[in-house]
């Protein structure tokens, strides 16, 4: 007999039924994985990549009781256009990395849900190049200063071991840069493209003693695939070191990134329909940004016995934006933002053993501050009008932490860390005129966040983890920014709260035969308080906390080689990602988070996550130098705001790529040609959520072609 649920059996089928679900391939995982892995337990596996990311000790990925993927040069710089960050990220499971093919809002990066809400620029996750952190102690960072060319490993840590970086680390990526060759090498690049794209390069390094270098430069330009999205970026990056003796080690990274890029915006789904090359935006306007971000930084490693090791880092650098947005009100429509920032981390490592069995742990302090200078005039037809906000604001982070791992048997090993974070935020209001109050204020945050995690190794194939820890993330600087849409209302949103999350995982590793290695794990990630996006209007996000919310998934990579040159990779991911309870919002214009018109019902998707993602690559590598492979990404359909009454299609990109290098003397030559969305498929590569006028999609470029060369001189 039929009976009608109860609304806890309700809510009870839609949060925690897709966990249990999610448990099942990861039993089919380990059963199918099993028996050939008992069989290659004598083999020596040898594919599994060093990391350094969870532990801070460099260690085989295979032996963590994490999820973490490992991005290698090879995959980084071959026969890629080494623009973005994405190119490379959707090889990662649990990671959707969106080119929004519009610099001036950067890319649109989640990992397992964290940071999706983001309209423009990177939240909820810690992005970190050469030890020196590339996101503000607010959680806030940018993707441009990444140096792909320079790039040699790329390290995506997803689950509770991220929180171990501190605030808003919902995951971590860690970026290396490769070293200077033994000798001196110069190289030159460039290639071009369809939509008037071009990029050239300059590289050098070397070794001189005990003084290695290497650096790259780099200019992108572009006339946009749709209309008044232009850009050029160049950008600059450096790393030297010294090794002073064998103890001690200096190394000093500098980067600099001065991007201008016009903003076409996003479309309502008539105008992406009709013509998806359009822009949204009003040709009055002038939408547009102008960037400048420069950072150096230097990091010492010292041993002090053969089991002890202290690093010090520290960094320091300037950022400066100039912003044009879509409307024009008294004192608003155009941003200006000046930022200092830098920071101290210091760190004490010990490799030793406990009762004969391996034991290793890290203890450290870190100390991060930016000081922000925030104005916004009237938008007088693409040019600067009268002043209407004038304010200071910093926000600063003191963290603790201290993280360990046991080898409790030669089977079994524990790891473990917790981690003590205080945010503070400052506004100093410097407007103050006629009617317009004084908003100044302040907000301080403090969480402690543990973690531990287990490895049973079944056999010298086979390890079976589990973990469990807490996050938290604070708002950032820009989503406290604005307390309503309303013109007239100004400040602060001080009533925003930090979410807090608890997360647990299980999973398996493992290699079949000796050259393919399966990773599998499914997650449950339960959010208090999550900060979310309740309205955007007129170039204002206002954001809000909701009560609760789930995300539920399952993550699965197997790569492969085949023999004869053949190599293989699949990542796919499920997630369902939902509100547990019901709340107000709004749907399109509203001018006060007291104020939605709509109900989001309990079990709704939250936007910005899509369901499945999967990324398959088929490559190839043989005679003279030759190689070519097939990339191709399917994405699920994403709901564009909380109500999910509107969204994304589900897409299907299959690219193609061809290289070529030879190698003579001194000299080696590369060249290489790529056609990217062989299908032309039509379709919005990235969202904008909540927009007040239902302008949710940025489309993404149809069929378009690249060709490159390098030449290198090595003396």
């Amino acid at each position: 007999m039929n009976r009608k649920k109860t609304s806890r059996q309700r809510k009870d089928s839609v949060v925690r039924t897709p966990f249990r679900l999610t448990v099942r391939p990861l039993c089919l995982a380990l059963a199918l994985i099993g028996a050939p892995a008992i069989h290659a337990q004598e083999e020596d596996v040898r594919l599994a990549p060093i990391v350094v990311t969870p532990t801070r000790i460099e260690q085989s990925s295979f032996d963590l009781p994490v999820s973490i993927d490992v991005i290698d040069k090879e995959a980084i710089q071959t026969a890629q256009p080494q623009v973005n960050t994405s190119e490379v990220l959707v090889r990662v499971p649990g990671v959707v990395a969106n080119d929004r093919t519009n610099l001036a809002s950067d890319l649109q990066i989640s990992i397992r849900g964290f940071g999706a809400r983001a309209p423009f620029g990177v939240r909820g996750i810690r992005i970190i190049a050469d030890g020196i952190p590339l996101t503000m102690p607010d959680g806030q960072s940018q993707s441009g200063n990444i140096d792909l060319g320079t790039a040699k490993q790329i390290e995506v840590l997803r689950g509770p071991f991220s929180a171990l970086y501190g605030n808003s680390s919902g995951g971590v990526i860690n970026v290396f840069t490769e070293d200077g060759p033994e000798q001196h090498t110069v190289t030159g690049s460039a290639w071009v493209g369809d939509f008037g794209s071009s990029k050239i390069g300059l590289k050098a390094g070397g070794q001189q003693g005990s003084v290695n270098y290497v650096a790259n430069v780099a200019r992108y330009d572009t006339d946009g695939y749709r209309d008044h999205s232009a850009a050029t970026r160049d950008n600059f990056n450096s790393k030297l070191r010294l090794d002073v003796n064998d103890y001690t080690s200096v190394s000093l990274v500098a980067n600099s990134l001065s991007q201008e890029a016009q903003s076409p915006g996003s479309l309502t789904k008539a105008q992406f329909d009709a013509d998806p090359t359009q822009s949204g935006t009003s040709p009055t306007f002038n939408t547009r940004e102008y960037l400048e971000n420069s950072q150096v930084g230097a990091v010492l490693n010292h041993k002090l016995t053969t089991a002890d090791t202290i690093r010090l880092a520290g960094y320091g650098g300037v950022r400066t934006v100039e912003a044009y947005q879509n409307f024009s009100f008294p004192g608003r429509g155009a941003l200006g933002l000046d930022r200092d920032f830098y920071g101290l981390d210091l760190r004490w490592t010990r490799q030793s053993e406990l009762s004969g069995k391996p034991f290793n742990f890290t203890v450290g302090i870190n100390y991060d501050y930016m000081t922000e200078l925030r104005n916004s005039w009237t938008n007088n037809a693409g040019v600067k009008g009268a002043l209407g906000r004038d304010e200071d604001n910093s926000v600063f982070n003191f963290d603790q932490f201290v993280q360990a791992e046991l080898g409790i048997t030669d089977r079994w090993s524990i790891s473990g860390g917790v981690r003590h974070t205080t945010v503070e935020f400052e506004s100093d209001d410097h407007f103050v005129v006629g009617t317009n109050p004084d908003d100044s204020g302040s907000l301080k945050f403090s969480e402690t966040t543990p973690v531990l995690g287990v490895v049973f190794k079944v056999t010298p194939a086979l390890n079976v983890y589990a973990n469990a820890g807490k996050g938290f993330e604070t708002p950032t600087n820009v989503e406290l920014a604005y307390a309503s849409t309303n013109g007239s209302v100004t400040g602060m949103n001080f009533d925003l709260k930090p979410s807090t999350s608890n997360n647990y995982e299980v999973g398996v590793k493992a290699y079949v035969g000796a050259n393919t290695r399966v990773n599998a794990a499914v997650f449950k990630i339960d959010t208090k308080d999550e900060v979310a996006l309740f309205t955007f209007a007129s170039g204002r996000s206002v954001y809000r906390n909701v009560d609760s919310t789930s995300r539920e998934g399952f993550e699965l990579t197997v790569d492969s080689a085949f023999g004869n040159g053949f190599k293989g990779l699949l990542a796919y991911s499920y997630i369902k990602a939902t509100f547990d309870n019901s709340f107000a919002a709004c749907v399109g214009s509203c001018t006060t988070v007291a104020g939605p018109n709509t109900t989001v019902p309990a079990g709704n998707n939250i936007p910005g996550i899509p369901e499945n993602t999967v990324y398959g690559e088929l490559a190839w590598s043989g005679f003279d130098g030759m190689s070519t492979a097939v990339e191709a990404r399917w994405v699920d359909k994403v709901y564009v705001n909380d109500v999910n009454t509107d969204y994304a299609d589900a897409y299907t990109v299959v690219n193609w790529r061809l290289g070529f290098k030879q190698v003579s003397g001194g000299w080696r030559f590369t060249e290489f040609a790529r056609v990217n969305n062989l299908f032309d498929e039509k379709y919005s590569g990235s969202v904008v959520l909540n927009d007040s006028g239902f302008a949710y999609y940025e489309p993404s470029p149809g069929r378009n072609f690249q060709v490159g060369v390098s030449a290198s001189y090595a003396f």
